[in-house]
């Protein structure tokens, strides 16, 4: 048979595409934060994969979901860190290198205690030029999870995803307090069925909709699933509200990132079909984890694994 004769490759159909930012992470490991004005050694620093997209599609593959991801970085995007995702099972069909650019970096002064603050350099993930949406890659996945980058392509990339029956979660994450205004947030809402967000980014996103509380915004999207910290998680829904206690951490190795461990973990729970109590267990037990590691490969799947059930429970 000729090579013009041969079946195309099959292409592989995803449980969740993962749209948003692939960092380059500089941790500076400091003793205690610095005041104004002062200066604090730094007792190491290192570079790693990170990104809140990336994250989030590291650990839901890892747990046994078939991921994709979305982001665009530089030519200086290392090998090492494309190769690692691979390896760990995240789908780079819509992963883009900008030709000029510099790929997007953060820069994380982490304390002993936990305490950071973070500096970012947005790259390419800054605006959108008329950027193109990678419809083909949108139709293949089940779930869209829309996190960090230019909201304008965000709400884009909504429009294509309900144009094609796709269900949406949004996550507009640290950036709700600088990137996202009140009407570009309502329209995302009004196409999602799922909202993240932790305890402090929920109430900027209800302060930004002029709403007292998780409640008052249950008309516009059905579930909003709140994170804690030590206090746990918390899915609202229209029939009421399930609560689930933080997993112990034997110790801390990273706290950046547990967040996006806990929705990888969310997800696997989710996506199998499992009752939204125990969603939320799997999400608390990733988080944990991402704090003893670190390291999503690192995340313990579930030994079932993901039984691909689209016909998720909670509506």
């Amino acid at each position: 048979m000729s090579s013009a004769q041969r079946a195309p490759p099959r292409v592989q159909p995803l449980d969740l595409l993962v749209v948003g930012h692939t960092n380059l992470d500089h941790f500076f490991h400091v003793r205690s934060l610095p005041a104004p004005d002062r200066t604090v050694p730094v007792l190491r620093r290192e570079i790693r994969l990170g990104g809140t997209a990336a994250n989030i599609a590291r650990a839901a593959s890892r747990l046994g979901v078939r991921t994709g991801l979305w982001s665009r970085v530089g030519p200086d995007f290392p090998r090492s860190f494309h190769e690692q995702m691979r390896r760990e099972g995240v789908d780079l069909s819509g992963f883009e290198a900008v030709t000029g650019a510099s790929s997007p970096a953060c820069f994380i002064v982490e304390s002993e205690g936990g305490q950071q603050f973070t500096l970012i350099d947005q790259g390419p993930m800054a605006s959108d030029p008329g950027t193109a949406i990678p419809a083909d890659f949108v139709r293949r996945a089940s779930w869209i999870h829309l996190t960090t980058g230019d909201p304008h392509y965000q709400l884009r990339v909504l429009e294509v995803a309900r144009k094609h029956g796709k269900r949406v979660a949004a996550d507009p994450a640290q950036e709700i307090y600088y990137r996202w205004s009140g009407r570009r947030l309502r329209t995302l809402l009004q196409g999602s069925e799922i909202l993240f967000a932790n305890h402090h980014e929920l109430a900027k996103v209800c302060s930004l909709l002029h709403v007292r509380s998780a409640r008052d915004l249950l008309p516009m999207v059905p579930l909003i699933i709140e994170t804690r910290g030590a206090g746990g998680a918390v899915a609202w829904t229209r029939t009421g509200s399930i609560r689930s206690a933080a997993v112990h951490s034997s110790h801390v190795a990273q706290v950046t990132g547990a967040g996006d461990g806990f929705r990888g973990g969310f997800y696997a729970g989710w996506l199998s079909g499992l009752p939204l109590q125990k969603c939320l267990e799997s999400g608390t037990r990733a988080a944990a984890r991402w704090r003893e590691t670190g390291d999503p490969s690192r995340l313990r799947p579930n030994r079932k694994g993901v039984r691909r059930r689209v016909d998720v429970p909670g509506f």
